[in-house]
């Protein structure tokens, strides 16, 4: 596995730089944003994933820890592979993208190209409670906004479920005042604590 490369810019194009490491030049397949900033002759530091077919070994790099984890988060996502991936990250920032997610909107990723609404869908819900933990500190939005989020999420699920609105929100409420930071970002870990806290005994019908 080739986590980081290190060396020198000896060809940059729009959408991929060949660093020479010890006298090797490695293709990394990058951002617009990593292309545009990184000039011929200079020392750059990717952090990488290295994607190994059949038939290639493509290196995709990244600025930041957060971009190559969010990447590997989205090639995660059934019927996302390493260039859509990496086009939602050409497109949104980790911000942007944490916010739409925690949002439940999965318009930003309908505008990327060559994502789908279906698979923009899949994005969004198969990245619930998993994208908060790489966002960074400090990011557009923060933590407060992913806080705010979640529990609607889980109020929604629950409605869906056969409670109704009243009951769900104020047992997400109580839940959440003791939940811990981690289980107050991620909506499945919220929602499996509420379950369990209403109780199969106490479920009602929507309107009741």
């Amino acid at each position: 596995m080739i986590s980081s490369v290190r060396g020198t810019a000896v060809h940059v194009d729009a959408d991929a730089v060949v660093v020479e490491v010890g006298g090797v030049g490695l293709h990394v397949a990058v951002t617009p944003q990593v292309a545009r900033a990184t000039h011929v002759g200079e020392t750059i530091t990717l952090h990488t994933s290295l994607i190994v077919r059949e038939d290639a070994l493509s290196l995709f790099g990244f600025e930041t820890r957060e971009e190559l984890s969010v990447f590997g988060q989205l090639l995660g996502v059934t019927g996302v592979g390493p260039k859509s991936a990496l086009g939602v990250l050409s497109t949104l920032t980790v911000a942007q993208i944490a916010d739409a997610v925690a949002a439940d909107d999965d318009a930003p990723f309908r505008r990327v190209s060559g994502i789908g609404p279906k698979t923009a869908k899949l994005i969004v819900v198969q990245l619930t409670g998993k994208i908060a933990a790489t966002r960074p500190a400090g990011a557009v939005g923060g933590d407060a906004a992913s806080f705010a989020a979640v529990p609607a999420q889980v109020v929604q699920a629950l409605v869906g479920l056969g409670w109704s609105e009243r009951v769900a929100a104020d047992a997400v409420d109580t839940v959440a005042a003791d939940a811990a930071d981690a289980d107050r970002a991620s909506v499945p870990a919220l929602l499996r604590l509420t379950l369990a806290a209403l109780g199969p005994a106490r479920k009602e019908p929507v309107g009741g």
